[in-house]
């Protein structure tokens, strides 16, 4: 399963709601030419919850939509960062030094650590 970037996330939901780039643009108040970047993931995300809002809003969604948790996820791995949900959770935010020991150490090699992180998602 390939997981999407923001921007290529952000564009299947511009999409798959009809609007063409300019009139999300428009609605927006942003550049033809940066939001295009951003979907062709030539910028990265924004880092600040508040303008991701702002794309979800021009799309239309809602704060608590699933669409929205997706595009605040996704921009905050995009950014280098952990998602907000994770680091609100002590007990992972507790286990993921080990996590990160293990992921970069010698004992679990590249395919093994990728098996296990799909094994993840069908949980």
């Amino acid at each position: 399963m390939v997981e999407l970037s923001f921007g290529a996330y952000l564009k299947a939901l511009r999409v798959s709601k009809e609007l063409t780039l300019r009139e999300y643009c428009r609605r927006l108040n942003k550049d033809v030419g940066n939001v295009s970047k951003l979907e062709r993931g030539l910028l990265p995300p924004p880092k600040d919850d508040g303008i991701v809002g702002q794309y979800g809003a021009a799309l239309g969604l809602r704060d608590d939509s699933e669409e929205m948790k997706e595009l605040h996820r996704l921009a905050a791995i995009g950014a280098g960062q952990l998602p907000k949900e994770i680091l609100e959770d002590d007990d992972l935010v507790a286990k993921l030094p080990v996590f990160f020991r293990t992921a970069t150490g010698s004992r679990l090699d590249r395919k093994k650590i990728m098996d296990f992180l799909e094994s993840l998602r069908t949980v």
